[in-house]
């Protein structure tokens, strides 16, 4: 969704997995996230945020002027994760990513009953908290236009 919303122009964008991790699967100080978070929206005019980190969204919430909820079901989301390309600026190689798909796959399944800052009920609270203009898309085909 962010590349087609960017489309052709030249906007920022910042996937929060960026700023949230450091090395390996170590997570990085909340405070230290918050202040590359603060950098990157302070020299950008333009920008398009993504991630699930609910803590480094409602950072960035005072600065939104639109918030979008990709919420299309655990299954989806499963189904997505077995499709993903390797991504190797998280992983050194495609048998490393691979190595992790089982662990991930059962964190996207905990997804509605976690309260952590990555589960459901800390997304919808962000959401349906947020004042501005915002978009809950619950199927693919709603999000893959939008």
């Amino acid at each position: 969704m962010a590349r087609h919303l960017m489309g052709e122009k030249r906007i920022a964008r910042l996937s929060l997995d960026e700023i949230a991790w450091s090395e390996g699967t170590k997570r990085r100080p909340l405070d230290q996230s918050v202040a590359l978070l603060d950098a990157f929206l302070t020299n950008n005019d333009q920008w398009i945020i993504e991630g699930c980190y609910s803590d480094l969204v409602e950072a960035a919430l005072p600065h939104c002027n639109e918030l979008r909820f990709l919420n299309p079901g655990v299954e989806v989301c499963v189904a997505n994760c077995r499709r993903r390309p390797w991504e190797p600026e998280k992983f050194s190689t495609p048998e490393a990513q691979a190595e992790m798909l089982d662990r991930l796959v059962e964190w996207v399944r905990e997804y509605e009953l976690r309260d952590d800052e990555y589960g459901l009920r800390r997304h919808r609270k962000l959401f349906d908290s947020f004042r501005g203009r915002k978009r809950e898309y619950n199927t693919v085909e709603a999000y893959a236009d939008a």
